[in-house]
């Protein structure tokens, strides 16, 4: 993913596509789910992810609603990894069985993500830790792909300890472990209470990898104060929405633009809507966006970009030292010259030579 970014600047970072509206759950917070939705039909999926394909798309996420609903869920993992993608999967976790598991393993499955809102169920969500342990277990035992379990923190938290539980929780169990900010209705942010800080912040002390997305601190930071980011979102290209409908959209909480079916979706739409401003964008907490916003900043300014990630950690950890492997990769990819060349033998070395 990181050399095809540096490689190249007009394919899809990120695609996140919904193979059925409907979900299990009734959240009060969500408004990206229905009740009565049919799945999309198997060879209407098929065909999207092919013009995902055709587009260079690195990264395909299924999402919902509720992914797991799709009866040929694994048919369209495989799909994804047919056409050279790294196939992702959001889910709220509750279907999931070691079967399931051994299912979502031999499809090839790359990468899970389960959001859990709390410890116990209340009248807001049911994701709670109680209601998931077990299947968290089956995860930790089970699963060939990587998971990580997402906490969360704002406003309708009733009690912001649990998200630190929910995480000490997935270290103990072996996974990552990451903490969002609830949105509001048009994916905006409201800056979180003291409480919820504070509980942020000891989160980010348990720690995680230098490049983890969840310690891009400039845009954290700023989400959690409930300030403005300055920032270009390149939504529309670097990262899209595909709905149930197969209309392309900026994010989630932006459906309606450019909503242009995906079968006649090209580069020409790839490049004008990276390149276009998006009033929305000061005040998003879409973090899927914010990423592929990261690996632009690396291949515009890729120096300056590093050298704001080490001086926040070193902020936080004061014996911070930079390990081996970054000045290795400083050296390869930081530098004009040497950064094309090493980009291309990277990407020959992965088979990923697409443009």
């Amino acid at each position: 993913m990181f050399a095809r970014a540096m490689h190249s600047p007009h394919h899809p970072i990120l695609a996140q596509i919904i193979p059925t509206r409907r979900c299990n759950l009734d959240c009060a917070y969500c408004n990206e789910y229905d009740n009565t939705s049919a799945p999309v039909p198997t060879e209407v999926m098929l065909a999207r992810i092919d013009d995902l394909g055709r587009l260079g798309t690195t990264i395909i996420t299924v999402s919902g609603g509720e992914p797991t609903l799709h009866p040929d869920l694994d048919r369209l993992i495989l799909r994804i990894r047919r056409c050279g993608a790294i196939a992702t999967l959001i889910t709220n976790g509750l279907l999931l069985t070691p079967e399931r598991i051994g299912a979502l393993n031999r499809a090839g499955l790359d990468y899970l993500q389960i959001s859990i809102d709390n410890a116990t169920p209340d009248e807001v969500s049911k994701k709670s830790l109680q209601a998931l342990d077990q299947k968290l277990k089956w995860l930790a035992e089970h699963a060939e792909f990587d998971v990580t379990i997402n906490s969360v923190l704002g406003c309708g938290v009733r009690n912001p300890e649990d998200a630190y539980q929910i995480a000490v929780r997935a270290r103990e169990l072996g996974f990552q472990s990451t903490v969002g900010i609830l949105h509001d209705h048009n994916g905006q942010l409201a800056p979180l209470e003291p409480a919820h800080r504070a509980v942020q912040e000891r989160i980010l002390a348990l720690g995680s990898g230098l490049f983890s997305f969840a310690h891009y601190d400039r845009f954290q930071q700023a989400i959690v104060e409930g300030r403005p980011n300055s920032w270009h979102c390149r939504a529309g290209g670097r990262f899209l929405y595909i709905c149930e409908d197969g209309l392309v959209h900026f994010c989630s909480q932006q459906r309606g633009a450019p909503a242009i079916p995906l079968e006649d979706y090209t580069i020409e739409h790839l490049k004008r809507y990276a390149a276009q401003g998006k009033p929305c964008a000061p005040l998003c907490t879409i973090s899927c966006v914010h990423q592929t916003a990261m690996l632009d900043a690396f291949r515009e300014a890729p120096r300056e970009t590093l050298a704001g990630i080490l001086d926040r950690r070193r902020q936080r950890n004061p014996d911070f030292r930079v390990p081996a492997l970054v000045s290795m990769l400083d050296w390869m990819f930081l530098d004009p010259a040497r950064r094309s060349l090493f980009s291309k033998f990277a990407l020959r070395l992965l088979g990923a030579s697409r443009d």
